[in-house]
């Protein structure tokens, strides 16, 4: 039976091109000439209006978006297709939603499907069930090429040779093992890379570093049999990818990421790789080759750049950032589980609070105290576990200190080396050329005088680096921070000691520490790496109660000196004294005033004194009729009763006291005017 008819030729032809990869498209030729062949099929069975659509070349046909399957429906719903050419159904769609969706709208519009073989009627039931067995045969036997194709990977990867491209710094053998790249250059790099991050603590900052000391990277390009090693400066992710990549911990990783694949706009999308957990990875095999970094290193590194994420919120602990805070990051809420903000209210004033309260303003805060304290305490805690390792860190901190430029010397000295190879290898590559040919020999003579250049300016930074380079710690410096290691606490509390270095040390010993807050008793857990716990309760401060705070026996100084003396001589006598206020500041007539006005101590008025029969040194020399200094020996030597606020105040003698002196006097020789064991000048 003749299924073509007039109407189908009445509408023009549509055939269709598909092949599923790039590499196809390029070396698989014979099909493409088959599939364009079709167009004389077309023309040999009557029609003359033929539309060739070969925009899918390249593109699969498992359900991912393409441009020329779309085209081809929205002509079929126009009603402008009377025939649809493709050498195999598999051309057509690989999987049962397109390939049911185009039977569907050829049988509604009366178009036929035409292969190499076959003229098919959608409409008729026999070719409408022959067409659904090839579309299921066809999506079938993409499902078995894919499953034997994965399983043959699968298998691969568990003896650890499915090696597709090997990482920076590792170079695939002929037997598909992975081997140190022989480069020394780039060994020493990646070496680096993972020594400042243990000494930063950040990938920002390790890469912050790279850019600063401008310390190249390098980059792999094109195919793995014939990859060239670029020379670029330092990017962020380039530093994260080899601190993640657990291949430079000698282990052999498949299955470390999937593919997501969503529904969106009707069209199967597949997106990002997204990272597995390291218990999902398929396969994993330690020791598999040799290794930057051990595989504990590696763990550590993991926990620390997760850590660092501030987009996982209350989950991790959050970067090292910058304030006083020393337990920001540690904290967390024993009544709600979340985590305890670091605030500043004030200058030098900390305040931890739990962060529930700002999500759920209905409820009062859980835990709520003062961080200085709580700061003080866990670091006296810290302080004696650190102690016995304090000369080990001291001995490691001067190496350290001794070898600090070290690293961008030998850097600088690679890339040196490295320039010296470029400028050999260009010059030897201008001698190879005829001279006469000057369309090559100009861009070879441009391409060393360029290596010539770089020789030239990484010479310069190396003399640079060179000329500043530190000079090695002298002997009283070392012993200076020999003594400071067995002094851990002033250390520590030395204003130059960096608060990121002291949270630095808090994060490695601390897993985390639980607040809680009983009535006026905050009890905080100590939770250690090493599995310990540590418990320390303290009072919360009352209101008015806080560090500055002005000291007791200061006050009753101040309240003592303000029966006999104005402000100004109040202020006087304290600074004489190396009194300070409680911000460390020195006493003035105007802070004498506040520290008055806040304990409620009157001033000073002119005559109070005399009313309370109380008279100064001055005053009681007039009444004996001798001088001051008399006075004072006479205080001295316990004959005249006197008190004093502080030392350097004046003394405030009683009415009642010098009368009974003076009284003593008229049946006494008057006080010596010297000292009895004193030797005198005799003249003649």
């Amino acid at each position: 039976m003749n299924k073509i008819t007039a109407d189908h030729l009445a509408r023009r032809a549509c055939v269709y091109i598909r092949q599923s990869t790039p590499d196809q498209v390029q070396h698989n030729l014979e099909s493409q000439r088959r599939q364009y062949g079709l167009v004389d099929r077309a023309r040999a069975l009557g029609w003359g209006d033929i539309d060739v659509i070969d925009d899918d070349l390249g593109i699969s046909g498992c359900g991912t978006r393409r441009p020329g399957f779309e085209r081809l429906l929205r002509a079929l719903c126009d009603g402008q297709i009377g025939a649809v050419f493709s050498i195999e159904a598999s051309r057509l769609a690989r999987n049962g939603r397109d390939w049911h969706t185009l039977l569907e709208f050829c049988s509604v519009v009366g178009a036929l499907l035409i292969d190499a073989e076959a003229v098919y009627e959608p409409r008729l039931t026999n070719d409408r069930l022959l067409l659904g067995m090839k579309g299921t045969i066809s999506e079938m036997e993409v499902a078995s090429f894919r499953e034997r194709a994965h399983a043959a990977l699968l298998q691969k990867a568990q003896r650890g040779a499915l090696v597709r491209r090997a990482a920076i710094g590792y170079v695939k053998g002929s037997d598909d093992r992975i081997e140190k790249d022989p480069d020394a250059r780039i060994r020493s790099t990646i070496d680096l890379i993972f020594r400042k991050f243990t000494e930063l603590g950040s990938v920002r900052q390790v890469y912050f570093w790279l850019d600063q000391q401008q310390i190249q990277l390098p980059v792999a390009r094109g195919p793995e049999d014939v990859r060239e090693i670029v020379w670029q400066p330092a990017r962020y992710h380039a530093v994260l990818s080899v601190l993640k990549n657990p291949v430079y911990a000698g282990a052999y990783a498949y299955g470390r990421s999937k593919a997501i694949v969503r529904l969106e706009d009707g069209q199967k999308r597949v997106r990002r790789q997204k990272q597995r957990r390291r218990e999902d990875w398929t396969v994993l095999i330690m020791d598999h080759h040799e290794s930057y970094i051990d595989w504990d290193v590696y763990q550590s590194n993991q926990t620390m750049i997760a850590h660092n994420e501030s987009a996982r919120g209350g989950a991790v602990r959050g970067p090292v950032k910058h304030g006083e805070a020393l337990l920001a990051g540690l904290l967390r809420c024993g009544h709600c589980g979340a985590k305890l903000l670091a605030q500043y209210p004030r200058p030098r004033v900390i305040r931890y609070q739990c962060s529930g309260y700002l999500l759920n303003r209905d409820h009062a805060c859980c835990v709520m105290f003062g961080g200085l304290r709580a700061d003080r305490f866990v670091s006296e805690q810290l302080q004696q576990c650190l102690t016995p390792f304090g000369i080990e860190a001291a001995i490691e901190a001067i190496g350290t200190l001794e070898g600090a430029s070290d690293e961008r010397i030998q850097q600088k000295a690679l890339a040196l080396e490295h320039a010296h190879y470029e400028v050999t290898r260009a010059r030897r590559q201008y001698d190879g050329v005829d001279p006469a040919n000057r369309l090559v020999a100009a861009e070879l003579e441009r391409r060393w005088n360029q290596a010539l250049t770089t020789e030239a300016d990484l010479e310069a930074a190396l003399a640079t680096l060179q000329r500043s380079r530190e000079r090695p710690l002298s002997d009283a410096q070392k012993r200076e921070l020999l003594a400071l290691a067995r002094d851990l606490p002033r250390l520590w509390d030395d204003p130059q000691s960096s608060p990121e270095h002291k949270k630095r040390l808090l994060r490695i010993a601390l897993k985390e520490i639980i607040a809680t807050s009983e009535g006026e008793t905050i009890r905080l857990v100590l939770h250690w790496q090493g599995g310990d716990h540590t418990q320390i309760e303290f009072q919360k401060n009352h209101t008015g109660r806080h560090r500055y705070v002005t000291d007791d026996d200061a006050v009753e100084i101040v309240r003592t000196l303000a029966r006999i003396e104005p402000d100004a001589r109040i202020a006087a006598v304290l600074n004489r004294n190396q009194r300070r206020t409680a911000h460390g500041q020195i006493w003035t007539a105007r802070r004498i005033c506040s520290l008055r006005n806040h304990h409620g101590i009157p001033v000073y008025r002119e005559g109070e004194r005399p009313a309370r029969d109380e008279m100064s040194v001055s005053e009681v020399a007039v009444v004996l009729g001798v001088t001051p200094t008399t006075v004072l020996r006479l205080i001295r030597l316990k004959q005249l009763p006197a008190t004093q606020a502080c030392t350097g105040a004046p003394w405030i003698l009683r009415r009642a006291d010098v009368e009974r002196c003076v009284a003593g006097r008229k049946h006494s020789a008057p006080p010596p005017t010297v000292d009895s064991t004193q030797l005198t000048l005799e003249i003649p």
